[in-house]
């Protein structure tokens, strides 16, 4: 019997439950199947070498660390005052008889800087030297200038018309070193109070000289252009500056062997200091062979060392040719594309700290023909500057009388006394000679001072239409004053003791 066998089939385990997902959505029909598409080329990283000339203009840059010399920055610092009241002036001058006021004046607050409302006012009081005010009516204040203030804008006036030949050659100068013989007028324009030109050059110089000039029109203005070569103006103040050096040299030397220098020294200004690469770089620089500003430039590439020279001789003749041998960096980069200036015009300047200097004071940044200075001091100054010079002390003078002004007869007899004594060989010195006269006034009086003010916002408050109090601020009546004036006769004589009315009784005493 065969045996059988039996398979008992056990029970599989339960196969694991899967949670279905959903079907996906369908995909958006793509709309390009049909364009020919192309797989896009790796692209190859970009070479080193466009980052060469990038890390050059940098390293150029930064190849002389600009120094700060505070002689130069005196010269910005002091001006500020008188900045603010030539453009008071200006505006007033162009109103009728030269006489404002107060309302229309305040049309101008923008153009002064005046962003806060201050009383224009107490503005125009800080310089009793310059303009006054008069009241006209009950609510009319008006201003105007000074008898002073007048004969100084009048003389200015007749310099500058008497100086039109010298404001000719300097504009036939400027076209002579431009590349096309043509520069814009409004460009022009930025440099005419530096240049000592009229205002309305245009309509002046410009039209009375046409052997010399044409105005053409161009696509963004009138420009004005040259029409005669001269060659003798064609020298540059550099040049001229080098011959007479070396005339002098000639006459000084006096040597029985003439020795060659054994070192090819670097003579800088007194008071600037570099480091021995900057004077390096310096040597190289002036070693280089001297490129007029007057000869053809177009043919320096941008960049080089040889464009480089030219434009500092650019630079160099219109600062020598300026009344303050300085003016503002922002007017020299107005005429980038007439001399083909580079883009980093102020770091070339800082780059040669022996020929200019940057000052950083003020608004803008101002660029100085370094020789052309000593000691803060312009060292050859025209009649138009000495008229400057004469307007700042106008603006400098005080608002209210100090020690050493005019005097009384009393007051110089006891001046001509102390004198006396000082010179028989008395000791006897001031010593509140360092405080002002107007805090003892002031202080006299009950009032206060201007150091007891905040002049930046004490401006504010009433319009400026309302009439100030012009008194002198004393407030006392007719009989204090005659009371005070009989106490001090009697405490003259020595009866101080005695009290008496405001009518000069005697009152009986308790």
């Amino acid at each position: 019997m065969e045996a059988k066998l039996l398979l008992l089939s056990f029970p599989s385990p339960p196969a694991p439950h899967h949670h279905t997902l959903p079907p996906p959505p369908p995909k958006s029909l793509f709309l390009g199947a049909s364009l020919p598409l192309r797989p896009l080329a790796a692209s190859p990283p970009p070479p080193l070498r466009l980052l060469r000339p990038r890390l050059a203009v940098v390293a150029q840059a930064a190849a002389v660390k600009r120094r700060k010399e505070v002689p130069f920055d005196n010269v910005i610092q002091r001006d500020k005052k008188l900045k603010l009241v030539l453009k008071l002036r200006n505006i007033l001058v162009s109103s009728p008889d030269r006489v404002m006021s107060l309302r229309d004046l305040g049309r101008f607050r923008r153009d002064l800087g005046l962003t806060r409302k201050r009383r224009l006012i107490a503005l125009l009081k800080r310089f009793p030297g310059v303009f006054e005010i008069v009241e006209e009516g009950v609510y009319s204040l008006r201003f105007r200038l000074t008898p002073a203030a007048e004969r100084l804008y009048l003389d200015e006036l007749y310099l500058r018309n008497e100086s039109e030949g010298i404001a000719v050659t300097k504009l036939r100068k400027l076209l002579m070193m431009s590349l096309d013989k043509r520069i814009l007028i409004e460009r022009i324009a930025h440099l005419k109070n530096d240049l000592g030109l009229p205002p309305n050059f245009k309509d002046t110089i410009c039209l009375r000289y046409p052997q010399y000039f044409r105005i053409v029109r161009m696509d963004r203005g009138p420009a004005l252009e040259l029409t005669e070569w001269d060659p003798a103006l064609a020298v540059s103040a550099a040049e001229v500056a080098e011959e007479e050096n070396r005339a002098r040299e000639t006459e000084e030397r006096n040597l029985i062997i003439d020795r060659p220098l054994k070192f090819n020294r670097v003579k800088l200004p007194k008071g600037l200091k570099v480091s021995r690469g900057e004077a390096r770089r310096i040597a190289q620089f002036r070693e280089m062979p001297y490129i007029s500003p007057y000869a053809d430039f177009s043919h320096l590439r941008s960049g080089s060392p040889e464009k480089e020279k030219h434009a500092c001789g650019v630079v160099h003749e219109i600062l020598s040719m300026t009344l303050e041998k300085r003016t503002l960096v922002d007017h020299l980069t107005h005429f980038r594309e007439e001399f083909r200036f580079s883009q980093s015009l102020r770091g070339m300047i800082i780059r040669h700290p022996d020929i200019f200097y940057v000052s950083l004071k003020g608004d803008r940044d101002s660029v100085f023909l370094r020789e052309a200075y000593k000691n803060s001091q312009l060292i050859e100054k025209s009649h138009l500057v000495l008229l400057k010079e004469k307007m700042r002390a106008l603006v400098m003078v005080p608002r209210f009388p100090r020690r050493g002004g005019p005097r009384t007869g009393e007051e110089t007899e006891g001046a001509n006394g102390a004198a006396q004594r000082f010179n028989e060989g008395s000791d006897t010195e001031d010593e509140d000679d360092d405080f002002s006269d107007m805090e003892d006034l002031i202080g006299e009086l009950g009032g206060k001072s201007d150091n007891d003010y905040h002049w930046g916002d004490g401006w504010v408050g009433e319009s400026d239409a309302l009439p100030p109090d012009f008194g002198d601020g004393d407030d006392s009546s007719s009989e204090d004053v005659e009371l005070t004036t009989k106490d001090l006769a009697n405490s003259t004589n020595g009866d101080s003791s005695v009290p008496v009315f405001p009518d000069g009784r005697q009152r009986e005493r308790w």
